[in-house]
């Protein structure tokens, strides 16, 4: 059974830096697409936004505008695991970080617990 789990949350003043890990476990298939989604607690209602994401057939990784030149995303040569280098980070910026792992960046089969960022002033 596939599983993903995230780690590296947690909370930071604004301008601080977070790392976030997102391990692929009982898959050894290297050709999906990975992704990192959030979901701002303190808008319900809103919807998740994709921050960044990497997958396979070339190109650059994907990173939302909102983020361009603060997040960077990154994968292991094995592409088992995703990081999300969160740098000078507002409180925006604070959600719940949820992977994602699918065959293409429109369909994302299977979702991790998530990891709680929170960004205080």
């Amino acid at each position: 059974q596939v599983r993903l789990v995230e780690s590296g949350g947690g909370s930071v003043q604004t301008g601080g830096s977070l790392r976030l890990s997102c391990q692929v476990i009982g898959s050894s298939d290297s050709g999906n697409c990975m992704a990192w989604f959030r979901r701002p607690s303190q808008y319900p209602g809103k919807d998740q936004d994709r921050v960044a994401a990497i997958c396979p057939g070339g190109g650059k990784p994907y990173i939302e505008t909102s983020v361009k030149g603060r997040f960077t995303v990154s994968q292991d040569d094995a592409n088992m695991t995703l990081t999300l280098q969160m740098n000078s980070l507002k409180p925006e910026d604070t959600a719940l970080y949820v992977c994602a792992l699918g065959r293409n960046s429109a369909s994302f089969r299977y979702w991790g617990q998530g990891t709680q960022v929170t960004v205080s002033t």
